[in-house]
């Protein structure tokens, strides 16, 4: 079996990615409910309780909300770096010591066939890190929450098979919304979200010859719109030669709906 996936929710609601080799399956974040997090797992036919571990990218509610729940009622390793355990306390309830692994970022870790590479990003949370997937020469590459993407973060994630990438907002959505100033300014920042045009610029510096999908990921459920995002996406890309439906596609992902489990 290749590396396969589906993006469990995504958005500012709460955020799940699923990923599973031959003999195993891991969660990125859980930001849901426990009862919707297992809701998400009966759609694409998965058994939570089987799940190898929790990888954790930050501690934000949306990244974390089912994290506790999960860990206590299926027994599951969780992993985070040391800041983002201690920024989790008091936010997830009492989780079991053997349950509790510490991944630095910038590290890898093996697991059978299935290494797991971990990189900083640039949040505003304690020490936010997202992940590489590298199994049986395929790559899977996550990348949101970060408010500018780094030629560090390119060097990590280029060329990967298929990317969940973040497009926020469009900044015009946001400047013209109704959140406060304080809100908007902290979005806009170097420790805020990506928007759709600054995704699509960085993306072009990863895609490369094995790049087949890109999920457009995390958006603003007030600043940003589906259709928006890929449009936005696509003629950002087109406008430097990078034509969508020739060496890769762009899907879509959603709150409250997974993306159907493909393998790559």
């Amino acid at each position: 079996m290749s590396l396969q996936f589906s993006v469990l929710a995504s958005g500012s609601t709460g955020n799940a990615i699923f990923v599973e080799t031959e003999n195993q399956s891991f969660l990125v974040d859980a930001g849901l409910s426990g009862k919707q997090m297992q809701s998400l797992f009966e759609q694409i036919g998965r058994d939570i309780s089987k799940l190898s571990g929790i990888f954790v990218t930050h501690e934000h509610s949306d990244h974390i909300k089912g994290l506790g729940v999960l860990a206590r009622r299926f027994k599951l390793p969780i992993y985070a770096n040391e800041k983002t355990w201690k920024a989790m306390d008091g936010l997830v309830g009492e989780i079991a010591t053997e349950q509790k692994f510490v991944f630095q970022t910038g590290t890898v870790k093996s697991f059978t066939s299935l290494d797991i590479e971990s990189f900083g990003v640039s949040h505003d949370a304690a020490e936010p890190m997202f992940y590489v997937f590298h199994h049986g020469g395929k790559k899977l590459a996550l990348i949101t929450d970060t408010g500018y993407v780094s030629d560090k973060m390119k060097g990590i994630i280029q060329n990967a098979d298929a990317f969940v990438f973040e497009s926020n907002h469009d900044v015009s959505m946001l400047q013209m919304g109704h959140y406060p100033w304080s809100i908007k300014r902290r979005i806009l920042s170097d420790v805020g979200h990506v928007s759709n045009e600054d995704a699509a610029i960085a993306m072009m510096d990863v895609i490369g010859d094995s790049t087949k999908r890109i999920y457009l990921a995390h958006l603003s459920k007030d600043n940003n719109m589906k259709d928006l995002a890929r449009m936005s996406v696509e003629q950002t890309l087109a406008s430097k030669g990078f034509i969508t439906g020739e060496r890769f596609e762009l899907y879509d992902t959603d709150p409250t709906t997974p993306t159907p489990l493909v393998a790559i």
